[in-house]
């Protein structure tokens, strides 16, 4: 009985044993899919911010919005002035325009429409769309049309061309035009030929950020909106369509900062008539 007593305790343990591989669930697959698809569109997403100009990302997020019936800042045509180039106070979003004129517009650009306000537009859209059809012209189309965008005001049609980084339209400080604004001006004056509306033309610069005893902005504007207009004349059929030549030196800045060189543009005003 004393060597019973004094015998240790028996412990007796129990291993649970699971047989087979059991199901592991697979929520964890569903949110890895989730993330890799989450990274494939974030890297398109970076792929089309590095690869489009800011015209052609207007033009894709028009696309996606297409109930939309008006767009007040940009459209998304694919021809050679894409983008920007859309009358934003009457018309849908472009999606580019093919080369033929409709014959209705061919009517209208031939005089048999009134002149009120709707009638003027008409001949705006013929002359838009005379712009935007010559996308496949030749390979210097791609770079003009980053210098270009259209807009229907109460004066009438402005199609205004203006300096982008790396590509300015005037030597920088001087009225010399570069070839691509001569090339601009030549495709524009080709391009208004379908109407008979007169022309105006208005230089603009940027801020001078040196202060000094007389601002060269006033002459400045002044002079580029004479080379502008010299050049049109030549390109015109008609020279005497233009009717007004102003420089506004930079009280009319386009971008918030006045020194940006986005404020440095000339304005081709197809003037209601």
């Amino acid at each position: 009985m004393a060597a019973q007593a004094n015998a240790a305790p028996v412990i007796i343990k129990r291993k649970k044993v699971i047989k087979g591989g059991g199901h592991h669930g697979g929520a964890w697959k569903v949110a890895y899919a989730d993330f890799v698809t989450a990274m494939m569109a974030f890297f398109m997403l970076m792929w089309l911010l590095n690869a489009t100009t800011e015209q052609q990302r207007k033009g894709i997020a028009d696309y996606f919005t297409p109930t939309i019936p008006i767009n007040r800042i940009s459209g998304g045509g694919d021809g050679a002035f894409s983008g920007e180039s859309i009358f934003t106070e009457m018309t849908l979003a472009k999606n580019g325009t093919g080369g033929a004129i409709p014959v209705e517009s061919q009517n209208i650009a031939s005089g048999t429409s009134g002149t009120d306000a709707e009638g003027q537009n008409e001949l705006f859209k013929v002359v838009d769309a005379e712009l935007m059809g010559r996308g496949g012209e030749s390979m210097v189309m791609d770079e003009l049309k980053r210098h270009v965008i259209t807009r229907v005001t109460d004066e009438g049609m402005v199609i205004e061309l203006f300096d982008v980084v790396g590509y300015p339209l005037f030597i920088p400080g001087t009225d010399s035009a570069n070839p691509i604004l001569e090339r601009l001006l030549y495709v524009i004056a080709d391009a208004t030929k379908v109407v008979v509306n007169k022309i105006a033309v208005s230089g603009h610069v940027r801020s001078n950020p040196i202060v000094a005893i007389e601002n060269p902005v006033w002459g400045l504007s002044a002079q580029r909106a004479t080379q502008g207009r010299l050049i049109l004349e030549k390109a015109l059929e008609d020279p005497e369509r233009i009717q007004k030549v102003t420089g506004y030196a930079d009280r009319q800045p386009e971008a918030k900062d006045k020194m940006d060189i986005r404020n440095n543009r000339l304005e081709i005003i197809l003037l209601r008539e």
